[in-house]
């Protein structure tokens, strides 16, 4: 890796820089990537340059293909010096869902994102499926590395390399170790220039020193909120607000809406044990977002009875005043009693009973 250090003000990339030898590396650090296209990443020449290229940077919002057009906040700086390129790759692990285990993905094209790779060069693309029984082989490590073209030297260092990042993803339960772009050196050498992990949200309990590491002003605060109160939520990019209990049934709502039309503004799984305040939390949630223009809720009253559901959903309305259309179906337990709650709350409600009937009714609702 290239010497540096993180940033928080514009005097600290300053010195940073001059302690580098005058020039450096000036580098955004968000929650996302294509940084450089977007201007979040900088070669600068002199300290002087790296004082004002971070101070144009910190305390803005740096746009990418992956933040969408509200951007993420750019609170520190990783300010480190240039490597000597001679030649770009691309390295990463990460889970392949179709055979169920890790994935080596590696490309000798490197520095751009691996999704224009794939699709505009796929046999480009090296694979390496690991079976977890035996872990990952060192035959392995020197065929993907001479599918990179690596020989000698360089291919005992990529194959060094490559096991370590799979023991790091393994230990640390995460979902994908990239190096992004890993570079032959001006002596032959592999750096890695630049390098991301992503974490199982799932298993942080088993890493509290990861979960430390978080910056919650990088994500959706209406996620952070959800997490602090149990809620799997995902925020997405539509106008109808999900409530459903079960996370196969909140995925199959989403294709519900999106066969109607229209576009899911989250995906949300209540639980099948919650009570009316869970519920209500989540409704708030939903609410608190602009872009949701009505909300389905979509129960199957097991443990979750719908009376609760309904409660809990006058609850939020109650408390936030609004005045969001619903569009109701529950099935199971208590579902009668849910229904006449709803039905006799004054709030803006349609029932359905079948999910044809739901896709038909999500069509006439505001967009």
């Amino acid at each position: 890796m290239p010497p540096g250090r993180v940033a928080a003000t514009p005097a600290e990339a300053e010195v940073i820089c001059r302690d580098l030898g005058g020039r450096a590396v000036v580098k955004a650090q968000v929650y996302a990537g294509g940084r450089g296209k977007a201007g979040g990443v900088k070669l600068v020449d002199s300290p002087q340059e790296a004082r004002e290229f971070a101070a144009s940077l910190l305390g803005g919002r740096l746009v990418t293909v992956q933040t969408g057009p509200e951007g993420a906040p750019v609170r520190r700086l990783l300010v480190e010096e240039p490597a000597d390129v001679s030649g770009e790759m691309y390295l990463a692990v990460t889970v392949d869902r179709a055979s169920g285990g890790p994935m080596f993905i590696a490309s000798a094209s490197g520095g751009v994102e691996i999704e224009e790779v794939a699709a505009t060069r796929p046999e480009s693309i090296i694979n390496e499926g690991v079976d977890v029984a035996v872990g990952f082989q060192p035959f392995q490590a020197r065929r993907v590395g001479r599918g990179l073209g690596l020989e000698g030297k360089q291919l005992g260092a990529a194959a060094r390399i490559m096991t370590s990042i799979y023991t790091l993803f393994m230990e640390k339960d995460l979902t994908l170790v990239e190096i992004n772009p890993l570079v032959v050196s001006g002596d032959g050498g592999l750096v890695a220039v630049d390098a991301k992990i992503d974490l199982e949200d799932d298993a942080l309990f088993r890493h509290p020193e990861l979960a430390a590491m978080g910056d919650p002003e990088q994500e959706s605060p209406l996620e952070v909120e959800a997490s602090k109160a149990g809620i799997s939520y995902v925020k997405l990019g539509g106008s109808v607000g999900c409530l459903v209990n079960g996370a196969g049934l909140a995925m199959a709502t989403m294709d519900l809406v999106q066969g109607a039309g229209r576009l899911p503004a989250n995906f949300l799984d209540v639980g099948g044990s919650a009570d009316e305040g869970k519920v209500a939390r989540a409704v708030n949630i939903m609410l608190a977002d602009p872009s949701v223009k009505s909300i389905l809720v979509n129960i199957f009253g097991g443990i979750l009875r719908s009376d609760i559901v309904a409660r809990g959903i006058l609850a939020a309305y109650g408390e936030k005043g609004a005045g969001v259309p619903l569009m109701v179906r529950m099935q199971g337990t208590n579902v009668e009693e849910g229904r006449e709650i709803l039905a006799g709350s004054g709030l803006d409600v349609a029932f359905a009973s079948t999910l044809l009937e739901v896709e038909e009714k999500l069509k006439a609702l505001p967009r």
